[in-house]
């Protein structure tokens, strides 16, 4: 037999490497599987013995209590009671991100300011911000701030005008939709769409001829023009409802518990000192010759700072970024401490009032996992639009 022979020669399937992964493979899923039966049959036998019930039929029953702020009662279904508090979760987690970005990107950079104060202070929060338990930082605003404002039946609520608090609530000028809401709200969409379609034009003829495109003017331009001409062609489709309180009652305006602020400010608060490090991290990363190539153009500070090496840092900082956003989606649990209604408080209502306990950890397991996959793909495709084409 030629060499080339032999070289042709295939060897035996238990030594070919192509074969032994596809072994390897379907052993480790095996095992996995029959972990994973093992548990289950576990689970089910332990339920049936223990008179538990395996079956979803828990969702339709009495929840057992109210929530505040909602018209849920006790007699009310179970899975009611769960979707209130997946929108008191999402409450948190809609106003929180964009606090906690701003906040984090601002301390940031900061610290990398070359007034000494500013850095210093800006040091100063993220080092004692970032050391403190979350939870401490919840009671301390719960508890020492938002507790000593006067309370509403005794001592009355302290009225800014466009601002209402007590100890009970925080309530700020809302608005009341008109007659014409509806269609004043579908023109600005279609404003909208038209101020994006006309920033991608300006963005494709910047790219073309290198004239500057101005898309963030032309676009907030369009917007404004078309929803004042439709604001005063519909006489006025949105009013102002400033809060009035009449003892503990509150009439107009947006409310908001103030365990619902004292969570909220709590954790942008720490979460944003993460993100500050994260920034200030990734500014540090950018090349010094981009620094250097911007000072030579004799762009200012702020302009260097917004067109060269922050669009680069945040290619760097977005991924990290977004385990702070699933950080500070699963730290709203922690609210259950001071009684406000997010999805863990009320499953664990419902575990106390009889609903079966494995279910429930499920649903609310489910819930989590809901809240934290969309987070990452939104975040994942915004990541994917800053980095570079090649």
């Amino acid at each position: 037999m030629t060499t080339t022979e032999k070289l042709q020669v295939r060897a035996p399937w238990w030594r070919d490497v192509r074969v032994l992964r596809v072994v390897a493979q379907v052993a480790a899923i095996a095992i996995c599987g029959a972990v994973a039966l093992l548990l289950w049959n576990n689970l089910v036998f332990n339920m049936r013995a223990a008179g538990i019930r395996t079956d979803l039929s828990f969702l339709f029953q009495p929840l057992g209590v109210d929530i505040a702020g909602s018209d849920i009662s006790p007699g009310s279904p179970v899975w009611r009671g769960l979707l209130v508090g997946m929108k008191n979760t999402l409450a948190l987690v809609v106003v929180g991100i964009p606090i906690l970005t701003i906040l984090g990107v601002i301390i940031g950079i900061g610290r990398l300011s070359t007034n000494w104060l500013v850095a210093k202070i800006c040091a100063l929060y993220v080092e004692i911000v970032r050391n403190l338990p979350p939870l401490l930082l919840i009671y301390f605003m719960f508890n020492a701030v938002l507790l000593q404002l006067p309370d509403p039946v005794r001592e009355g609520s302290i009225d800014l005008g466009w601002v209402v608090l007590n100890a009970r609530f925080i309530a700020i000028t809302g608005f009341t939709a008109g007659e014409s809401f509806g269609l004043f709200w579908i023109v600005v969409g279609a404003a909208v769409i038209a101020g994006v379609i006309v920033a991608v034009w300006r963005t494709r003829r910047w790219e073309q001829t290198g004239q500057p495109h101005h898309r963030a003017l032309w676009f907030l331009g369009i917007v404004a023009v078309v929803s004042a001409i439709a604001w005063f062609a519909l006489g006025g489709p949105v009013g102002l409802s400033k809060p009035q309180v009449e003892g503990a009652v509150l009439q107009g305006g947006f409310m908001g518990f103030s365990s619902y602020f004292a969570v909220l400010i709590a954790l942008a608060m720490y979460t944003a000192s993460h993100v500050a490090e994260i920034t200030r991290g990734s500014l540090l990363a950018v090349p010094k010759g981009q620094t250097e190539a911007a000072n030579s153009l004799a762009l200012t500070a702020f302009q260097r700072l917004r067109f060269v090496t922050l669009p680069q840092a945040m290619r760097i900082a977005v991924p990290p970024i977004i385990s702070q956003y699933l950080n500070f989606t699963k730290n709203t649990s922690l609210a259950i401490a001071i009684g406000y209604a997010e999805l863990t408080r009320i499953t664990f209502q419902a575990i106390g009032n009889g609903r079966p306990a494995p279910q429930m950890i499920a649903a609310l397991m489910l819930g989590y996992l809901t809240f934290s996959l969309i987070i990452s793909l939104l975040v994942n495709i915004a990541n994917r639009r800053l980095q570079y084409v090649t």
